[in-house]
């Protein structure tokens, strides 16, 4: 069972506008009656499932690919998935509480994780992820973007004292320099406020390297094709743009300028991330055992 926050819907409240969730009804009734009936600190669903949150930004969230196949398995699906299969682990349910152009500040002063995050039950794992948008839209990133995270800590040890709180470095989505200069700084300030890091870089970077875009999806004005595919690129068309999961009409089309110039993750790219972050938990949990 897993609940994705998608635009508009909250696992908890009526639908609002600013958090995006898909949740199967039938884990709705359950984690409604859960929250009823059970202590703030109780897990979401019942004793013994371990609840994990995401909160992060675009490459996080994944809007492209539940658009172009919205049946999925998505993140939190596959890390469920994976988690199930790894022997002698509990169970795990997973939240992918995530927005596209996010930052932390715009999730601590929109009200969007006061309305949504604050009252969680049961967390037993927050991963934070974010960077990107920091570095592009705040000013005196480097100074600021630590204060930031250091006060995002804070709101969630006071609102989850249960949970582990867990930052993420970004995945290469600029330049390697930026990613660099983002990661330090993520790592500056986990380790300030005393929290581990889970380096997902090093093993998206590799699987890159096996083919530069085979984990990210296309996506192109529809106004820069030229004319004669006009035809072609119909079925992929959504509003002004052309957007393709994978290498389907790189023979054809990978020749236009900018074509694979949009870096976010497809399915295939976030399957890299569940994988690597069910490798992480599963290691954290059976190194807690011994």
């Amino acid at each position: 069972m897993h609940s994705t926050l998608m635009k508009g819907q909250s696992p908890m409240r009526l639908p609002c506008s600013s958090w995006c969730s898909f949740v199967a009804p039938l884990w709705v009734g359950v984690f409604l009656v859960a929250i009823a009936g059970s202590p703030q600190n109780a897990h979401a669903v019942h004793d013994g499932m371990h609840q994990v949150l995401l909160l992060g930004d675009s490459t996080t969230e994944g809007s492209v690919p539940r658009r172009l196949k919205p049946e999925g398995p998505h993140l939190e699906r596959v890390l469920e998935q994976l988690l199930a299969a790894e022997e002698g682990l509990p169970p795990f349910q997973v939240t992918n509480s995530s927005q596209g152009g996010e930052t932390i500040r715009r999730l601590l002063d929109s009200g969007r994780y006061e309305r949504n995050g604050a009252d969680l039950p049961g967390l037993d794992y927050i991963f934070i992820r974010y960077g990107i948008n920091d570095r592009a839209k705040i000013e005196n990133f480097v100074e600021n973007f630590p204060k930031h995270f250091a006060e995002l800590c804070e709101r969630l040890r006071s609102d989850h004292p249960n949970a582990e709180l867990i930052a993420m470095t970004v995945i290469p989505f600029s330049s390697e320099e930026a990613s660099e200069e983002i990661n330090g700084l993520i790592r500056n300030a986990a380790a300030k406020a005393g929290i581990d890091v889970f380096d997902i870089y090093p093993r998206y970077k590799d699987e890159l390297s096996k083919g530069p875009n085979a984990l990210n999806y296309r996506r192109y004005d529809l106004g820069k094709v030229p004319t004669k595919y006009l035809e072609l690129v119909e079925p992929f068309v959504h509003g002004d743009r052309v957007e393709v999961m994978g290498n389907e009409l790189d023979a054809i089309l990978g020749g236009l300028p900018g074509w694979y110039s949009d870096r976010h993750p497809n399915l295939a790219g976030y399957n890299v991330i569940a994988d690597e972050t069910a490798k992480y938990l599963a290691r954290r949990l059976r190194e807690k055992a011994n």
